[in-house]
């Protein structure tokens, strides 16, 4: 009956809709009345449901998430994600607002103001901010938050602000997902990995087609360099058989020359002006050539004719950007491991990398202003097999150190029994080769303090300006905490034509003319040179020229002494093998 209604309705409809548009043009019949009574039922029968589907969508339209976005604690904004009209200026204004209107101790996770209520939830040290009505429902709305803050760890491997912008079209398309048009999704968050990792065909035919024409670019540049080698090899025949064919000719005075040469050089007694005055030539060719085999001397050099073209204002001109301190890339020997991207490779099944990083600022006048050490253990896999593992860990004790275990940890394994482990213990951990990523992260840890007795390595410059000179000393002293490698003191210096004079040094030193620094190397500092100086002098300049002094340099050891103690099996078996990499490196290591 709805769709015979519907047919004859619309039907009646486009016909009184061309009477009403030329009324004396067209003369239509009257509708017949079993027409007019299915129009009538239709009216009455649409015009109520009608009605109240408009006082629905009007109260529905007022009951919506505004904005799903994620801050810091001090208002920045890292991803923010609008589902109702509204201008730029305007969210960023109550974004900028929220920081101010969350107290200190407070266990309220929502707060009001005249015209929006905020619905959040910290995550780490950001906030996870729902901007609403306040006519919105709570329940939905905390229902939401809790539901983001599940995706947010799933889609972002660090919950800081690195972490949050390097997946923050990912975290949008979740937040898209879970919301729509300011209201919640009934899914889960396996259905909404699911639905923003399907494939896409005509994105996989792109790619194919993509990587077929990188494919056949790579054939084309093979061809074209295999011809460019080929002529290369052929020219240098060409150039070869020429020489030949002209020594063929039956030059006396070349062969005279040469026979001269090998004679005088016999030391059999004769002139040297014999030979048609040829030897004066072959002695200061043999002198040029002083060094090499003697086989080289009855034959000419490979591309003689190219290195006749070098001239002397080359050299000159390398030799000055040497000693300006450029690195010039003829001089460069490439080195295993010389590399600091370039990350050993893996051997073991399963390699745990225990990394801090240490930023210290000195006072020039004694003093620590800043002391902060950053700590990640990170674990990488070589094979699936062995995935499905806990990784059970000691540490040094020390209370000023605070851990914080990764999002999908198992928190309350890791407090009572110090093994790392997924939550859901049927979840393998990620494999493969990483690269500068260091593998998957599984802790974290910080330390902050101001006794300056845990300073691995003091500085103390002392400049003194003397007559049109100025007397720099610099002093060392390491702590027995830790043996330092590859310590490198860079000092700033005022702005000179030529390097300072050393007077005295323990370890070895360089000028880098172009950023006007001297740099102080030390190999290894141990229990043989827990201190050491350098004394060296510039023109007169103020004493604050000479700071900051950088300070780099890295151990085999750690604040946080953290070790590896066992890999515990998931699935039975043997437990793989396993091997733990260890270092402190300097990130930010100033005297000011």
């Amino acid at each position: 009956m709805f769709n015979l209604i519907g047919r004859d309705s619309n039907l009646y409809f486009s016909a009184t809709a061309c009477t009403a548009e030329s009324p004396s043009s067209l003369s239509l019949p009257p509708p017949p009345p079993r027409l007019l009574l299915l129009r009538r039922c239709a009216l009455q029968s649409f015009l109520l449901p009608l009605s109240w589907w408009l006082l629905i969508t009007a109260e529905l339209i007022k009951m919506v998430v505004l904005a799903a976005s994620i801050i810091s604690k001090s208002g920045k904004v890292l991803v923010s994600r609008q589902f109702v009209d509204m201008s730029r200026i305007r969210i960023e204004g109550l974004l900028a607002a929220f920081p101010k209107l969350v107290g200190t101790g407070k266990q309220h996770t929502y707060v009001e103001t005249e015209n929006v209520r905020y619905v959040y939830q910290p995550i780490e040290a950001l906030f996870l901010v729902l901007v609403t009505n306040k006519q919105s429902n709570i329940l939905e709305d905390l229902e939401t938050l809790r539901l983001l803050s599940k995706l947010a760890p799933e889609y972002a491997m660090s919950l800081d602000e690195e972490g949050i912008c390097r997946t923050a079209f990912e975290l949008i398309f979740a937040f898209d997902e879970v919301i729509s048009l300011g209201h919640k999704e009934n899914v889960t968050v396996a259905q909404v990995k699911q639905y923003c990792e399907m494939e896409s065909h005509e994105e996989k035919l792109h790619k194919l087609v993509m990587q077929s024409k990188i494919n056949e670019t790579k054939d084309v540049m093979k061809r074209k360099a295999s011809e460019i080698d080929k002529s290369k090899i052929d020219r240098g025949r060409a150039d070869k058989g020429g020489f030949m064919s002209l020594q063929s000719m039956g030059s006396g005075k070349i062969d005279s020359a040469f026979s001269e040469m090998s004679i005088s050089s016999s030391g059999s007694g004769f002139g040297s002006g014999s030979g048609f005055g040829l030897s004066t030539d072959i002695d200061s060719f043999s002198t040029k050539t002083k060094g090499r085999p003697p086989s080289s001397a009855t034959a000419p050099p490979k591309g003689l004719g190219m290195q006749l073209g070098k001239s002397q204002r080359t050299n000159q001109f390398l030799e000055s950007l040497k000693a300006e301190g450029e690195v010039i890339l003829e001089d460069v020997q490439p080195k295993v491991g010389q590399s600091k991207s370039a990350a050993p490779p893996l051997t073991d099944p399963v390699t745990l990398n225990v990394e801090e990083k240490l930023n210290v600022t000195l006072k020039r006048d004694g003093g620590l202003s800043n002391f902060d050490v950053q700590g990640t253990l990170s674990l990488q896999i070589l094979n699936q097999e062995d995935a499905y593992i806990q990784v059970q860990i000691e540490t040094g004790g020390n209370p000023g150190i605070l851990f914080k275990t990764h999002p999908n940890m198992n928190k309350e394994l890791f407090s009572n029994n110090n093994i790392l482990g997924l939550k859901d213990t049927s979840r393998p951990f990620p494999t493969g080769q990483t690269g500068d990523a260091g593998g998957v992260g599984l802790l974290r840890w910080r330390m902050q303090t101001s006794d300056e007795s845990m300073v691995p390595l003091t500085i103390n410059c002392w400049p003194t300006v003397s007559g049109n000179e100025t007397y720099v000393n610099i002093e060392y002293e390491a702590s027995e905490m830790f043996d330092l490698r590859n310590v490198v003191i860079s000092v700033p210096l005022p702005a000179a034509r030529e390097a300072p004079r050393v007077n005295q040094i323990e370890g070895e030193w360089r000028y880098d003319a172009r950023n006007s620094t001297l740099e102080w190397s030390i190999l290894l500092v141990d229990n043989s040179n827990r201190s050491g100086s350098m004394e060296f002098v510039v023109p007169p300049a103020d004493p604050s020229v000479f700071f900051p002094i950088s300070v780099r340099f890295a151990a085999t050891e750690t604040f946080s002494d953290l070790k590896v103690l066992n890999i515990i099996p998931l699935q039975g078996g043997a437990a793989p093998k396993f091997s733990q990499r260890t270092q402190l490196v300097t990130e930010n290591y100033q005297v000011v």
